[in-house]
């Protein structure tokens, strides 16, 4: 963690690399740790990717941090289980008390029960089992018939939530978006009618704050008006952008998250805890229970108002002492170095933005809203047929340098680059000497 530049951000290895060194047989015999070390340093290391590396700017940064890699190993010293609260008492309320106060920075409503999941895939996964209950507690459901909605650009784990509970991927409707890629209110409501006209049976909403591809912001406000009119769940996604609700210039894109039924963040992006960290949160924690409260006669303990059992609002029974890790995290940083840090992120990346819009050569694809710039090189001699193709070379010659590491979307049917700045590591200097990499592989491209 201290050196991650003294290996290139992405290694250049090919797929079955480093399976073909390991044995084909598991070990026998046990080996001396100075050993197993040095087995990790030769063979693995130059086959992992550098998420904590300054120039990591694929994806969404889940880079952790050297607090993070403590608070985790100090977790799996103790391996408390936390099942129960009589499992581990100090997993059950420190996973409560962090989680308070996590909802005190973001400025959501105090009387929210929040629990920890893994990724924000289980979280939503949670979500829609809950949505799915409050709907079924109103009158008979007919699961065949059941819907969710969620925008064109929402994370594919909406998706595959409708797949894993047996309802089908065509379950989930994609609405449409606008030009700045969030979600249409009017065409929820076009849909909506539409699907109880047809003697559907909707539940949910899912809107998004921060977008995968383009880190777009649905209208929450307004969906919750929609929402509330045809008494569906209103479940919100800030997974990425979450973090954010700390800053008090940021207050418009988390308008009306206060309405929400369930919502989610994750602090393995965004403030930098190792993964494996989602904070979900819920205003009805009663349809949680009632659709997974079952507790054997082995699990059953004295019933106390204070001692929350986790085990009863989740899928899991083991739960690994999750508030460890964030508590820690939280007392190191404080909500004044995790301001700095995010303000400084944003700052970096409205610099690239105005850089690309200043460059007649390049253009931006997407709004930038938070630290992520969506662009794509578009120079004057190169014909509309060609672009896709020069932009994939151009980001594979950037991630060829060894120096960053970027990812791609599409935005609009076009090819377009990735620029997510939210590494603990980064600096303002990495910002700049990408832009100028990107500009020297260009015209390496195109011979200018």
């Amino acid at each position: 963690m201290a050196h991650p530049q003294r290996r290139p951000v992405a290694p250049r290895v090919q797929p079955g690399e480093l399976a073909d060194k390991l044995p084909a047989s598991p070990p026998v015999q046990g080996a001396p740790p100075e050993t197993i070390l040095q087995d990790f340093e030769s063979n693995i290391l130059p086959h992992t990717v550098g998420w904590n590396h300054p120039g990591f700017m694929a994806y969404f940064a889940a880079g952790g941090s050297p607090e993070g890699a403590l608070a985790e190993a100090l977790m799996a010293a103790l391996n408390n289980v936390g099942l129960l609260w009589k499992a581990s008492p100090a997993a059950a309320e420190l996973e409560q008390t962090t989680l308070a106060w996590l909802a005190q920075w973001l400025g959501l409503p105090p009387e929210w029960f929040g629990m920890f999941h893994t990724t924000a895939s289980e979280a939503s996964l949670h979500a829609v089992i809950a949505a799915r209950e409050a709907r079924a507690a109103r009158a008979p459901l007919d699961l065949n018939k059941l819907t969710i909605y969620t925008s064109e650009h929402a994370h594919s784990s909406i998706e595959k939530t409708m797949m894993a509970l047996g309802h089908g991927r065509e379950a989930c409707r994609k609405i449409a978006t606008d030009d700045a890629f969030r979600m249409r209110p009017d065409a929820l409501e076009e849909a909506i009618v539409r699907d109880v006209a047809a003697g559907l049976e909707p539940v949910a909403v899912c809107a998004t704050i921060g977008t995968t591809s383009a880190a777009s912001v649905d209208p929450v406000d307004a969906i919750a008006d929609v929402a509330t009119r045809h008494r569906l769940w209103l479940h919100v996604d800030a997974a990425y952008a979450g973090a954010c609700g700390m800053l008090a210039e940021c207050a418009e894109h988390f308008r009306g998250v206060e309405r929400a039924d369930s919502y989610l963040m994750n602090p393995h992006k965004w403030m930098w805890a190792p993964m494996g960290v989602t904070a979900f949160y819920t205003a009805r924690p009663e349809m949680l229970q009632r659709a997974l409260a079952l507790t054997p006669e082995y699990l059953r303990s004295q019933q106390d108002p204070r001692a929350v059992n986790l085990m009863e609002y989740a899928i899991p029974l083991g739960r690994p002492f999750r508030g460890l890790k964030l508590w820690y995290l939280m007392r190191s940083f404080g909500r004044e170095g995790y301001e700095s840090t995010l303000r400084e992120h944003l700052r970096w990346a409205q610099w690239l933005a105005d850089q690309v819009d200043a460059d007649p050569g390049f253009e931006r694809m997407a709004p930038t809203l938070f630290s992520l710039v969506c662009l794509r090189a578009r120079p004057a001699d190169v014909v509309e047929e060609d672009l896709d193709g020069l932009n994939e070379r151009l980001m594979e010659a950037v991630n060829a340098s060894g120096e960053f590491f970027l990812s791609h979307t599409r935005l609009n049917g076009k090819l377009t680059i990735r620029v997510a700045i939210g590494n603990l590591r980064t600096r303002e200097t990495d910002v700049q000497r990408l832009w100028e990499l990107i500009q020297q592989r260009l015209a390496d491209a195109t011979g200018a």
